[in-house]
């Protein structure tokens, strides 16, 4: 039995297909796009005309994909910037008759959920308190979790698409801009922060996303070439490629081994959040996996199959 899987984000959508070996599971394809919901009119909460034609090209392109491993199962989910969208209804509807599909939009408590699904479908189970953390363009989950239970959780329209339209930042980021950043993620994700202190966390979890672009630039390898269940960063490697990505212009990035080109605009506010979460947590170690929503909800599907309700 096979299912195709689609992460329909604010910067990029996702998609993934996998075949179900009872009791575990084979990936057959995953492959990203950028599309770019979140453009210039994020900021009015609105998808623009041409974020729905970016998006309608991209879900044509995946469709004739999964047709090739005929697939009949198929989920698309939908994320921070249709969620926020005040015209996600108009741009449901469009994406359902182009496509045939009925796309669901999660809350953000959900996709914190399916997030850490994602992640114990890497881990199995979380052997130290830990925090995990999926950056997005439209928002941020936080999980903290130990064992297979979730402790607390956040979701926060604070991702990096949204704060690079927010704040008109120079190229590279100066000073001031840094205490800027800094101060916007302490007022949005001051909670997280102080709950990882009470619960004396010292693991992060990084989900996919920028953690993927700080192991591809460690390991030098491009974008996609190295698939990972799970992989520590050692904090010497994490402040290094930190230091370098902070101070680096948009030019130097594009340069940058292990780059990718759709979070080169984005990494340098992620690269600023993750080190502010590390020093106002004290966090000691970081294991980064690719593991995240696409697979939280290819863990649902998984269950539903072996109780028989696929």
């Amino acid at each position: 039995m096979k299912a195709a899987i689609i992460d329909l984000g604010t910067n990029t959508c996702n998609l993934l297909i996998a075949e179900f070996i009872n009791p575990g599971f084979r990936i057959l394809h995953q492959s990203k796009q950028l599309v770019r919901l979140g453009d210039k009119d994020i900021r009015t909460n609105r998808i623009s005309n041409e974020a729905v034609s970016r998006a309608t090209a991209v879900l044509s392109a995946q469709q004739k994909i999964i047709k090739t491993h005929h697939i009949k199962k198929v989920c698309v989910f939908a994320t921070s910037a249709v969620r926020e969208a005040d015209n996600k209804i108009e741009f449901l509807e469009k994406i359902s008759n182009h496509t045939g599909w009925i796309v669901k939009v999660v809350s953000g408590e959900k996709e914190a959920d399916l997030i850490f699904k994602g992640v114990l479908l890497a881990f199995e189970e979380l052997e130290n308190p830990s925090v995990i953390l999926d950056i997005g363009g439209g928002s941020n989950e936080l999980i903290l979790a130990h064992k297979k239970e979730i402790l607390w959780k956040e979701s926060q329209p604070t991702g990096m698409v949204r704060v690079i339209t927010q704040f008109a930042l120079s190229d590279s980021l100066n000073p001031d801009e840094l205490k800027i950043l800094r101060n916007f993620f302490e007022v949005r994700h001051g909670d997280a922060f102080r709950q990882c202190k009470e619960k004396t966390i010292n693991t992060l979890i990084g989900c996919s996303g920028a953690f993927d672009t700080i192991t591809d630039i460690i390991d030098q390898v491009n974008p996609g070439e190295k698939q990972r269940r799970k992989q520590e960063i050692s904090m010497n490697d994490f402040w290094k490629v930190h230091k370098m990505l902070i101070e680096s212009t948009r030019e130097e990035r594009i340069q940058i081994k292990g780059m990718d080109m759709v979070r080169v605009d984005l990494i340098v506010p992620a690269m600023v959040f993750i080190g502010q979460l590390i020093e106002e947590t004290g966090i000691t170690q970081i294991i980064q996996t690719d593991f995240a929503l696409r697979e939280g909800v290819l863990f649902e599907l998984m269950k539903s199959t072996n109780s028989g309700s696929f």
